[in-house]
Formats: C-alpha cells, structure tokens, sequence
C-alpha cells in the first residue's frame, strides 16, 4: 500500500533514510534526519513524502516535491528521493511509488539516479524514457 508519511512513520522513516544515506556512502546526522523529517511535514516547505507497507511495516520511501514548469502551462514534479529496504526489492515497491507518484503529477515526473545504481536502473528504463540531459551541480 503507498500512502502520505504520517507522524506515526517516523522511527520506520528515519531507519529507511539513514539506509538510504549509507547506500550512497552518506552518514546522515541526527540534525539533518531530524530537520529532513520536519520539512517533510511542513507544508510550507514544498516537499512531500510517501511510504510504502508491506504487511504493515513501512519498507520504501519517495521524497518528492512540485513547482511551476516554464516549458507548459502546468506543472513540474521531481522524485528526489526513492528508497526500498533490501528485503523489500524486486516485490513492486518501487514501481508502485513511482506509479503512485505519476497520477499524482499533473505534468512531467523526472528523477535522477547514481550512474552505479544499474539496479535501480533496470527498474525506471521499464517506468520511464532516459533522457539526454546531464546534470550539474555546484556547492555554495
């Protein structure tokens, strides 16, 4: 089942966001778990996060927020974060997020991966079309 975080999720959360962190060789703070899941409750703040259970306990998370899209009248939307815990792989979840996230989008989903995650990969090349576009980025 894919749903809206809730307070309730938080413990099951911040294990599965940590996770996450480590798989991309990220030690995430308390502070950054602790402001991360604030934000992610905030409306004000413009992200927004789902969860996926299987038999009740919380295996996946999709961070994802939206804005204006300047190339249409209507909207753009980014997954920034997708996570499946380990033992969860390969039953759906992560199709199911994305599923979930695309009839919630009124314009175009787009998301980025590691170029090492091919495993992740495998999974979008059947979601989604691989652009062309390449991402830069620069740390203030």
């Amino acid at each position: 089942m894919i749903r809206a975080v809730e307070l309730r999720d938080r413990d099951a959360w911040a294990a599965l966001f940590v996770a996450y962190g480590e798989f991309y060789e990220t030690a995430f703070t308390d502070e950054v778990v602790d402001s991360t899941w604030r934000r992610l409750l905030d409306p004000t703040e413009g992200i927004d996060a789902l969860v996926a259970e299987l038999d009740g306990a919380v295996v996946g998370f999709a961070h994802y927020r939206s804005h204006p899209d300047t190339f249409s009248t209507g909207r753009d939307w980014f997954l920034d974060d997708l996570y499946t815990a380990p033992e969860a792989r390969g039953t759906g979840v992560a199709t199911a997020l994305i599923d979930h996230l695309k009839q919630l989008a009124d314009g175009t989903l787009r998301w980025i991966t590691a170029e090492s995650n091919t495993t992740a990969q495998s999974v979008y090349d059947k979601l989604a079309t691989r652009t062309t576009w390449v991402t830069y980025e620069v740390r203030a």
